[in-house]
């Protein structure tokens, strides 16, 4: 497998897993990978999703309970009125009360959702963009992708007018991608909890993610794949690209996806880009070994550089406590005050002594 993913030319290949051109390396690729910032938004993303919850309004107040106030010897909790059953004289309302309401009911009209800045969209897209272009990310991740020839995978259009799940099978294990289905198989199970009885029974890992530009039949294709999702190269979404907040998502695009990155995201410079006035964010770092930059000879020839003894004059600063000099220029009056102070002290050893 090629472990490049900053290389400027990506291998294309066919749908019978054999190399059929070549295509150039998108500019997105060599985003920086900020974890923190895909993990931040695909959490306040995936908040939006959220359906409103709550108890009852009126749950563990219905009943016409009232306090028999003080004298009998009982809490001034209120009290189920009535007799004849043991119901009446129970206390309720109260939190802590059988049949008694909650403390701080959940409401619905609580603050579900979350805003999320536009660049800060952006730049966790790019981001997950550029992370499935690393093969190390990709298998940290969890998917099974020794088979697979290249990363980031990318396949001819022919793909796209794909319309039988049968091609569809037939394709992913001529690319080695099917290891990574298999591995989707392996992992169905039910879920735990309630959610058996709500139309959801079971869960899976998640399998390759598919990226195309035309839909000529590949979504029918693929759709019913186990663990295999699609999506268009125009709506990327964070939340696909990197499930859960980790970067790393098997992707394979097409040809046509591939290339329409660049038209998309754009290069570094500003307005390169689909998206107005927004670039690719750069590293403020382009070389993370520090180790080796530091050793450099250029940095160690100005760091070990002779240092001419001749030329450099060194200044030590007086302390104006004990060098009157230095005083003077803080303090012109400073004289003055020193006389007047040795004055007095001659005058009262004077008088001390006679």
């Amino acid at each position: 497998m090629s472990f490049a993913a900053a290389r400027p030319i990506a291998n294309v290949y066919s749908s019978t897993g054999e190399k059929s051109g070549e295509a150039a390396m998108p500019a997105v690729f060599r985003a920086p990978i900020r974890h923190d910032i895909v993990n931040f938004v695909h959490t306040q993303l995936r908040k939006n999703a959220r359906q409103a919850t709550g108890v009852k309004k009126i749950a563990g107040e219905q009943t016409s309970a009232e306090s028999w106030g003080t004298g009998r010897a009982v809490a001034r909790i209120p009290r189920v009125r009535g007799g004849g059953t043991h119901r009446s004289g129970q206390a309720a309302f109260g939190n802590m009360c059988r049949a008694g309401r909650m403390f701080a009911p959940l409401k619905t009209w609580r603050k579900w959702h979350r805003m999320c800045n536009v660049n800060q969209r952006r730049y966790a897209t790019t981001a997950a963009i550029a992370a499935t272009g690393v093969p190390g990310l990709v298998m940290a991740k969890g998917h099974n992708v020794e088979s697979v020839p290249e990363m980031p995978l990318v396949v001819d259009n022919n793909v796209e007018e794909c319309k039988k799940t049968k091609d569809a099978v037939e394709v992913l294990k001529r690319l080695g991608a099917f290891e990574d289905v298999k591995r989707v198989y392996a992992t169905r199970r039910n879920r735990a909890g309630r959610g058996k009885s709500r139309g959801r029974k079971h869960v899976q890992k998640l399998g390759p993610l598919i990226v195309y530009k035309n839909d000529n039949g590949v979504v029918r294709a693929f759709r019913n794949i186990p663990g295999v999702e699609l999506m268009n190269v125009n709506a990327m979404n964070v939340l696909r690209l990197a499930p859960g907040g980790h970067v790393g998502r098997f992707v394979i695009f097409t040809e046509n996806a591939f290339s329409e990155l660049n038209s998309i995201y754009g290069d570094f410079s500003a307005g390169s880009s689909a998206k107005k006035n927004w670039s690719i964010p750069s590293a403020i770092i382009q070389n993370s070994d520090l180790q080796s930059m530091l050793q450099s000879e250029e940095i160690q020839s100005v760091l070990n550089a002779p240092k001419e003894s001749s030329t450099i004059k060194r200044t030590t600063k007086k302390n104006p406590l004990t060098n009157i000099r230095a005083m003077l220029k803080l303090n012109p009056n400073a004289a003055t005050l020193k006389r007047a102070a040795w004055r007095e002290e001659a005058n009262a050893k004077k008088a001390k002594s006679s």
